[in-house]
């Protein structure tokens, strides 16, 4: 019997960081065929300082439009929702569809102040915040472990404070955790021995792994997660995106065809038609020609 992966697709990943703005209705129209194709668990939209991520600004009316352009009777998706401070919380909870919510806790202090400009402290707090205003809510929470796999800002990194992290997160009752290769500097080995590394801090946790990467590796570093276990994979179609508080250039996401592909070798189960792929890629190509200037694809 075949194992049943979660994939998590990441149209805001994706798109954050594109210098043109996509309007709303392409977005939704996007969205709606995510989910016609079967993908179940999105990370869709943030909610963060317009100043920061323009492309973000418009997420309340993108969710409120997919809702109500769904056929009658379709069940939405998990729809994540990133925030990285207070004011961001109460907007996502207002937002009706957002299921989850999304925090990038970063054990890099340089990272940490240009993404969300807090202290180790600040941030520990707000997470804790963010695990009790969940939970009333009745909306599930994701951290993100931002640089889990190296650190290229000169400052101490190692699977001891990857551990660390993850034993703090589990005394908070958080329940998952996503591992970011923020910067794109993981090989297959060291995801294998960070994972190696921490499996006794992460009983009671589903660990995943958001990686970004160019296309060269990527298969291998996503087999070597699978077989530490992990069996939630963040990736977006076609590999656009990255982060863009992590340098001048964005390091694109691993593309989700490629994990599709890499994990059907291996017999894992993912629940995403691939018939219905051709479709949503032609309108990832579109997008990346029409936003990205024609970048090329990783």
């Amino acid at each position: 019997m075949s194992e049943s992966i979660k994939i998590i697709e990441c149209p805001r990943d994706a798109w954050q960081g594109l210098p043109d703005v996509i309007p709303v209705d392409e977005k939704v129209a996007y969205l709606r065929e995510l989910i016609a194709a079967g993908f179940q668990h999105i990370d869709a939209v943030s909610f963060v300082s317009p100043k920061h991520v323009k492309q973000m600004a418009d997420s309340e009316e993108v969710m409120r439009k997919l809702g109500d352009s769904l056929p009658a009777g379709a069940a939405m998706p998990e729809i994540i929702g990133i925030v990285v401070n207070e004011q961001g919380l109460r907007r996502a909870l207002d937002t009706p569809g957002v299921t989850t919510i999304g925090y990038p806790y970063s054990i890099s202090a340089y990272f940490r102040r240009a993404n969300a400009n807090m202290s180790r402290e600040e941030s520990r707090r707000l997470v804790e915040t963010l695990k009790k205003e969940t939970v009333a809510a009745k909306r599930d929470l994701v951290i993100y472990v931002s640089m889990a796999f190296g650190n290229p800002y000169d400052e101490p990194w190692g699977p001891e404070i990857v551990g660390e992290t993850l034993e703090w997160l589990k005394d908070t009752r958080v329940h998952t955790v996503s591992l970011a290769d923020t910067a794109g500097d993981a090989t297959p080995q060291i995801v294998a021995d960070v994972f190696s590394s921490v499996k006794e801090h992460v009983a009671g946790i589903e660990l995943g792994v958001h990686l970004h990467s160019g296309p060269q590796d990527a298969e291998d570093k996503i087999l070597a997660a699978y077989a530490m276990g992990c069996r939630r994979f963040d990736c977006a179609l076609t590999g656009l995106g990255g982060c863009p508080f992590a340098g001048d250039d964005l390091v694109g996401n691993i593309a989700t065809e490629q994990v599709l592909a890499a994990l059907a070798k291996v017999g894992a189960e993912t629940g995403i038609d691939s018939s219905k792929l051709t479709r949503i890629l032609a309108m990832t190509a579109e997008i990346r020609a029409k936003y990205l200037h024609a970048a090329p694809v990783n």
